[in-house]
C-alpha cells in the first residue's frame, strides 16, 4: 500500500487536537511529531494529548534524536504512549544532527562516526527494553546497567521502528533490522545545525537503496521505504513552483521533479509521480509536513487506488 504520514507539532491544544482529528478523517496513516529539545513540542505528551482525540491513527516520533534521549526513558515513553492509545504507537529514531541539542545536556556532538555508534546502540537498547529484556551496555557510546522496563508494558507485540537516516551504516542496519526506513535525503549538515546538504538526484537515491537492499539480503519481509517530503505544491505549473527549490538545493527542475521528496504539480501529475517512485524504487510511505494536509487529502483516495 502507499500510505501518507502528517509531521506536525502542537501550538495550542484546540488546534491540536482538532489537526489530528482531521487527520485520521482524512486517512492519514500516522500522526508524527519532530524530536528537538528545546525547539518544538515534546512528541509523547503531545501525541499521548492526540491519542485522547483520535482511534485509528497511528502516533509516533519522527524522528527521536539518540544523541540527546536514553533508551530507558525512550522506551518508557514509547510503551505508555502505546498504553493510552490502545496500540497505536511507532518509534522513529535517527543519530541527530543539530549540535545545540547535544550542548542543551551537556555533551558534545560526535562526529558521524560517532553519532552512528550512539544511534546503534540506542536503537538496540530501546527495542530491547520494549520487548521484554534486561539490558546491560558499558560502553564508551552508551552506558546501561540493569534497566528494565516492567511497567508499563506496550499493548503491541512489537512497536514498529522506523530509522530515519542518509548514512550508509544505519541504512543497512536499518535494511536488516528495521520495520520502515525513513529516507529524508540528507547529505552534510550546514553551518547554522540545522539546514543540510540534499542527496535527491537519481544516483544517490539508488546509491542509498543499495545499502538497504545490501542490510535486507535475506529477510523474508524487507522494510518498507518512506520518504519524508520537504515540499508539497498543487499547481498547473510545477516548473515554476519548482524553480526556487531547484536553486536552493543545486538541482535541475528536471531532477528535483523527479525525486520523491517533492512532490510538485497538478493531481494527476503528483499522482503518477507517486506510482513511479514505487515502480522505480520502491517508496510506498511519505511524510509531509502540516501545510499539505489539505493540498493532499482529495488525493490520498487515488493513491489508494494505486494499490
Amino acid at each position: 500500500m502507499v500510505t501518507f504520514s502528517l509531521q506536525a507539532s502542537p501550538s495550542d491544544a484546540a488546534r491540536w487536537v482538532d489537526l489530528a482529528r482531521r487527520a485520521e478523517a482524512a486517512g492519514y496513516d500516522a500522526l508524527l511529531t519532530a524530536d528537538h529539545p528545546g525547539a518544538v513540542s515534546t512528541p509523547f505528551v503531545a501525541l499521548a494529548a492526540a491519542a485522547t482525540a483520535t482511534s485509528t491513527i497511528g502516533l509516533g516520533s519522527y524522528v527521536s534524536n539518540a544523541g540527546v534521549r536514553e533508551p530507558m526513558l525512550l522506551a518508557a515513553d514509547v510503551a505508555t504512549l502505546d498504553l493510552v492509545s490502545g496500540g497505536r504507537a511507532r518509534l522513529g529514531i535517527g543519530a541527530g544532527h543539530t549540535p545545540a541539542e547535544w550542548r542543551a545536556v551537556g555533551r558534545e556532538r560526535p562526529d558521524v562516526a560517532g553519532r552512528v555508534r550512539r544511534a546503534l546502540a540506542v536503537i538496540e537498547a530501546t527495542r530491547a527494553l520494549l520487548d521484554g529484556d534486561e539490558v546491560t551496555v558499558d560502553t564508551a557510546d552508551l552506558v546501561v546497567h540493569g534497566a528494565r522496563l516492567e511497567k508499563p508494558r506496550p499493548v503491541q507485540q512489537r512497536i514498529p521502528l522506523t530509522v530515519g537516516t542518509a548514512n550508509s551504516s544505519l541504512l543497512r542496519w536499518a535494511g536488516a533490522h528495521a520495520d520502515v526506513v525513513g529516507l529524508a535525503g540528507f547529505g552534510r549538515t550546514l553551518p547554522d545545525g540545522h539546514s543540510h546538504e540534499v542527496r535527491w538526484r537519481a544516483a544517490e537515491i539508488e546509491t542509498q537503496l543499495a545499502q538497504v537492499a545490501a542490510g535486507a539480503d535475506g529477510r523474508a519481509n524487507p522494510p518498507e521505504l518512506e520518504a519524508l517530503v520537504q515540499r508539497v505544491v498543487v499547481t498547473d505549473d510545477a516548473e515554476a513552483a519548482a524553480a526556487q527549490t531547484a536553486r536552493e538545493t543545486g538541482l535541475s527542475v528536471d531532477e528535483l521533479l523527479a525525486t520523491p521528496f517533492v512532490l510538485i504539480g497538478t493531481e494527476d501529475e503528483i499522482v503518477a509521480a507517486i506510482a513511479a517512485h514505487r515502480r522505480r524504487w520502491g517508496v510506498t510511505r511519505y511524510v509531509v509536513r502540516v501545510d499539505a494536509l489539505d493540498p493532499l487529502t482529495p488525493l490520498l483516495p487515488r493513491v489508494a487506488a494505486l494499490n
